[in-house]
């Protein structure tokens, strides 16, 4: 068949392929849309929609659908069915054993240190697991951390002794016995905090779909980040106060081998945006749930993941975390536990995060000494896209305004806005009244969707750049080395193509 093209498209065409052919000139201008690649979705969450995400990247074997089937009928019975359950499920830890199935998920990296990093793994029923990391032609073990039905069979091993910015080796034990894993497990500890060099990836909006893309998680892989940072719209979808079906989209994250060879080799941090929070756009304690259903959800997503802290780390929960990678200061806010309604313009600013996570955030910003900063939010800083749907000016322009003055009456150094949410990516300046220029980061693009607002705004001269339809993720690489202390960003897609380039020094990042 052949496919008339209009001169119109054409030149679209021709504009976007000049567009990637020569990214880093790309500083000032507005990207033309290129073409989207249709991405592989699918966006039901019945136990039919999440068989075919099993399946959507390569066939799985027939005794791991057997496995999944039965979990999935196991966890979404009642809202409070947990991993526990599957624990005393006879069939399915028989099908576990069919499958070859020694855990129902991990390795899984996070809270990487100079001297180490943290594994987390999750066990077929309660147990201890042993980390063994080779070091210096030895292996040395770590461990055991017991996993138990109150940490959702979970359990975190911390690593520690070891030298900066080395790759070591490691694999797990549970109960003494090396587990089966289709990821070789190896790790690569951070940079000593003054060091000059390391590379960040980030991005949101895996949508489950995502996650089992191999041709992505092999690009990330031979990137070899010291870290990747998500924020948002990861694994679960849209599953309101149903913790089981909560947990059987952890579960079928952890099938993927894609995400086990991500998961198993690249120090994770992640935050959540709303669907993997209660449902699209909910935030705060939505109508019709309770409290109990709010720390219900935070519970599943703490016990998921791997990072160095989670919120407040007391009562008041919440999911926000600050970290040191290298010579960057990472702050990844929480946006959804918190917010309240604004209910007239006179209300005090913070309603975004909340009163006591913004005094947080402002003492974390003062208390930043290195030479670049990475403020990741799970949707927008500026305003621009969808007219401010969800953003940050759109529901709390005094809290945003808040952060921005503080950053700018403190020239605070190197501050690099990221965020998701709003599909494809994006890169904007976000003009101040001083002269300054804040710059944002919105690769939402981990799961390559094609829908939701157009790439390029339309009149908005302070996008750089705009790209929708493509399995991307968004790269910081620091060099701390130069006088002037610069960052590279590059959204890289799966193919391993560099769509967009931009380079940044410190003192471009420094207000006046």
């Amino acid at each position: 068949m052949v496919i008339q093209r209009s001169p119109i498209s054409v030149l679209l065409a021709l504009l976007a392929w000049a567009a990637v052919a020569q990214p880093a000139k790309q500083t000032n201008t507005t990207s033309a849309v290129m073409p989207a690649d249709k991405p592989k979705q699918v966006k039901g969450g019945d136990l039919d929609s999440n068989m075919q995400l099993l399946n959507l990247w390569g066939d799985q074997p027939a005794a791991v659908h057997r496995l999944y089937e039965a979990a999935y009928k196991t966890l979404a019975a009642r809202p409070g069915a947990s991993f526990a359950d599957l624990a005393r499920d006879a069939a399915v830890q028989r099908l576990c054993a069919e499958a070859g199935v020694t855990h129902f998920g991990g390795p899984m990296l996070g809270a990487v240190r100079p001297d180490g990093a943290a594994v987390w793994l999750r066990t077929l029923r309660p147990a201890k697991v042993q980390i063994l990391v080779t070091a210096a032609g030895r292996e040395e073990v770590f461990g055991p951390a017991e996993s138990t039905e109150l940490s959702d069979l979970s359990a975190v091993v911390e690593v520690t002794g070891l030298k900066p910015d080395t790759r070591y080796p490691y694999r797990a034990l549970i109960d003494g016995k090396p587990i089966n894993t289709a990821a070789a497990g190896t790790f690569v500890t951070s940079p000593a905090a003054g060091s000059a060099k390391t590379r960040i990836a980030f991005g949101a909006d895996f949508h489950r779909w995502g996650l089992g893309n191999p041709r992505q998680a092999e690009t990330l892989c031979l990137h070899k980040p010291t870290a990747l940072l998500i924020y948002g719209d990861i694994a679960v979808q849209d599953r309101d106060n149903h913790l089981g079906l909560h947990r059987a989209d952890y579960l079928l994250r952890d099938l993927h081998p894609a995400w086990q060879r991500i998961a198993a080799s690249i120090p994770i941090y992640a935050t959540w945006d709303d669907h993997d929070y209660f449902n699209n756009d909910k935030w705060g304690l939505p109508k019709g749930y309770t409290e109990k259903d709010r720390q219900g959800v935070w519970e599943v997503f703490r016990h998921a993941w791997n990072n160095p802290s989670y919120g407040f780390n007391d009562e008041r929960h919440g999911v926000f975390l600050r970290t040191r990678v290298g010579p960057c200061d990472v702050i990844m806010v929480d946006h959804r536990y918190f917010r309240t309604a604004r209910t007239n313009d006179s209300d005090p600013s913070g309603n975004f995060l909340g009163p006591q996570q913004m005094q947080w955030l402002e003492k974390q910003l003062l208390d930043c000494k290195g030479p670049f900063v990475i403020l990741s939010c799970g949707t927008m800083w500026s305003d621009y896209v969808g007219n401010g749907k969800d953003s940050w000016g759109k529901f709390d322009p005094q809290g945003r305004e808040k952060i921005f003055s503080l950053i700018e009456k403190h020239r605070i150094r190197g501050v690099l806005l990221t965020s998701g949410d709003r599909h494809g990516a994006r890169v904007f300046r976000i003009p101040r009244p001083s002269g300054y220029n804040f710059y944002e980061f919105e690769p939402g693009s981990l799961g390559g969707r094609g829908d939701g607002p157009p790439a390029v705004i339309r009149n908005c001269d302070a996008q750089l750049f705009g790209v929708r339809g493509k399995y991307a993720f968004g790269e910081f690489s620091f060099d701390a080395t130069l006088p002037d202390p610069q960052v590279v960003f590059q959204l890289v897609q799966d193919s391993g193509e560099v769509l967009y380039e931009l380079k940044l020094t410190r003192s471009q990042l420094t207000p006046p």
